[in-house]
């Protein structure tokens, strides 16, 4: 079962039509049962850092996310869903991420327009799942103020300001700062690069 994960903000009517539009079936779930029954699991993200992991606190979520990740269950963030892998974020240090990858999310610097918004090129390294079937720089839609540093599990990477991850590999854990469902075409791939990966 692909598990979308609906924590009371997400943009999950976009991600929903997503997965229709590609002719998977899908469950949105609210807790660790449902976590515990997925064979993979999206969780979308939009808003704020702190309200997000607050809001999967008030769930009781995020053991659950981290026991399901940490037993190889394929994994997919969103945008905020990216940047909760991480440690904590400048949006809002007081809140802790889930911890499942040492850093700080960072707000781009004070002379760079935020939010990012619109169009720009990724910058594939190497053999990335989640980009394959695809051209070498593909361009897709961001909406965002605050970003993942570059590091070594940075599939592909995208300059606004300064160079920061824009697509996650690291096993069985995907994230993008973009988002696919409003990225055409190229989003579509990529979550469908994602859907059928080997559980």
């Amino acid at each position: 079962m692909i598990a979308i994960f609906d924590y009371g903000a997400g943009n999950l009517r976009s991600v929903q039509n997503t997965l229709g539009e590609l002719g998977w079936e899908y469950e949105l779930v609210r807790d660790g049962d449902g976590l515990r029954a997925a064979s993979k699991i999206i969780l979308p993200g939009v808003g704020h850092f702190g309200q997000m992991m607050r809001a999967l606190d008030a769930l009781e979520v995020r053991g659950a996310l981290r026991e399901r990740i940490s037993a190889g269950v394929p994994f997919l963030g969103i945008c905020l869903g990216l940047q909760a892998l991480f440690e904590t974020s400048e949006e809002a240090p007081e809140e802790s991420g889930l911890g499942l990858y040492p850093g700080r999310v960072r707000r781009f610097p004070a002379d760079a327009r935020v939010p990012h918004m619109g169009w720009n090129e990724l910058e594939v390294r190497g053999d990335s799942k989640l980009v394959r079937k695809l051209d070498a720089r593909p361009y897709v839609y961001f909406a965002h103020s605050y970003y993942v540093p570059e590091n070594e599990r940075a599939a592909a990477t995208c300059t606004y300001a300064v160079p920061y991850t824009a697509v996650l590999e690291s096993g069985n854990v995907y994230g993008v700062q973009f988002h696919p469902e409003k990225s055409g075409p190229v989003g579509l791939q990529i979550v469908r690069n994602f859907l059928e990966l080997p559980c």
